[in-house]
């Protein structure tokens, strides 16, 4: 018979191996993301290119530099970033269909670009203009400042009201009312206008240049840092708020935090990629249930590293050769992350019926 601390050690070298292998897996994925896509770039020339070489084909050069590689880094960094976010959601609420947006900074960061197309549409598509004039500034500013706007709101309301799930009811009422503004402004949106703000909504991860690279990253290695320095309160919020206080945990200021961290990181994934769907949701789902844990000291890098997986493969599908461009991105994560999610209750619900 083993004992408690053998078992323990056992339990933590298999979650470590796994952990290694989605690591491997990443690398493999990051590679093929370079590769793969309208023009297939032999491995030994990425190789090249990525040590300051010169590649047999130049243009294989610029479509690496300048393309795949940011893009690829992207999406490990949304990916990493949704998973944390949906993590925190699910743990703080105790409610597996929390995601991201469950709170409605990502509808405010679309709330925020709709009221920029709707102020500099006269007289006729001028928001297409101005996008073309200043890049993509003008979303990313707009994006933040909408997202920025609901979470201090839903940031007082998490102030001034105890229970979590009030907060909850709270967040879903304002998605549902910054929504209803969203679909007006769209009402009275210009179609040119309209058209560049329904593809900013299919989310992409090619919307970040190395230009916007270095400030997109602080933002998400800053939230995943304030993510991880919240272990402790998140592993005492799954025995009940009751237990937690019991064990001298600041409900309000972790509650505070944990919403803090989740805005920031919703925020930036948002104003940069668009509003990705169902990552945050089903990640977490995949995290648990590959790594058998309830501990977040190991579901948030299980959750980082799926997220980064899960994003790469989804950006992989949507560029793969024989599609005429590359699809949108919230389309593939739908695909994928829904009937996940699906299986996985499935086998939860087979598992307790069986006991």
């Amino acid at each position: 018979m083993k004992n408690a601390g053998e078992i323990y050690i056992e339990g933590n070298k298999r979650q470590a191996i796994k952990l290694f292998t989605i690591l491997i897996l990443i690398i493999i994925f990051f590679i093929l993301n370079i590769a793969w896509g309208s023009v297939f770039v032999p491995f030994p020339e990425i190789i090249k290119v990525l040590t300051g070489s010169q590649p047999e084909n130049l243009s294989w050069g610029t479509i690496i530099l300048n393309t795949r590689l940011p893009q690829a880094l992207t999406s490990v960094l949304a990916g990493a970033a949704l998973g944390v976010c949906g993590l925190m959601m699910q743990t703080l609420f105790r409610n597996p269909l929390a995601g991201p947006s469950v709170l409605g900074i990502s509808s405010g960061a679309s709330l925020g670009v709709a009221v920029m197309m709707l102020f500099v549409t006269f007289p006729g598509g001028k928001f297409v203009v101005l996008n073309q004039v200043l890049g993509n500034f003008s979303v990313i500013f707009a994006a933040f400042a909408g997202a920025f706007a609901v979470l201090i709101l839903i940031g007082i309301l998490a102030g001034r009201f105890k229970s979590s799930t009030i907060i909850l009811i709270m967040g879903i009422m304002i998605a549902y009312a910054v929504t209803a503004l969203v679909s007006v402004l769209q009402f009275y949106s210009l179609k040119e206008d309209l058209q560049a703000f329904v593809i900013w909504g299919l989310g992409s991860f090619a919307n970040v240049s190395w230009k916007n690279m270095g400030f997109f990253s602080i933002i998400i290695v800053a939230g995943i840092l304030l993510a991880v320095s919240l272990v402790k309160p998140l592993n005492a919020l799954l025995l009940g708020e009751n237990y937690a206080q019991n064990l001298g945990i600041s409900l309000k200021k972790s509650r505070i935090l944990i919403i803090l961290a989740t805005g920031i990181l919703t925020a930036a994934v948002t104003a940069y990629c668009g509003p990705i769907a169902f990552l945050g949701l089903a990640i977490p789902h995949l995290s648990r249930n590959l790594l058998k844990t309830a501990d977040h000291l190991i579901n948030i890098p299980g959750v980082i590293l799926t997220g980064a997986l899960l994003a790469l493969f989804c950006n992989l599908i949507a560029r793969l050769p024989g599609f005429d461009g590359a699809l949108p991105i919230n389309a593939i994560t739908s695909i994928i992350g829904a009937p996940a999610v699906i299986w996985i209750i499935f086998k939860r619900n087979e598992f307790r019926v069986q006991a």
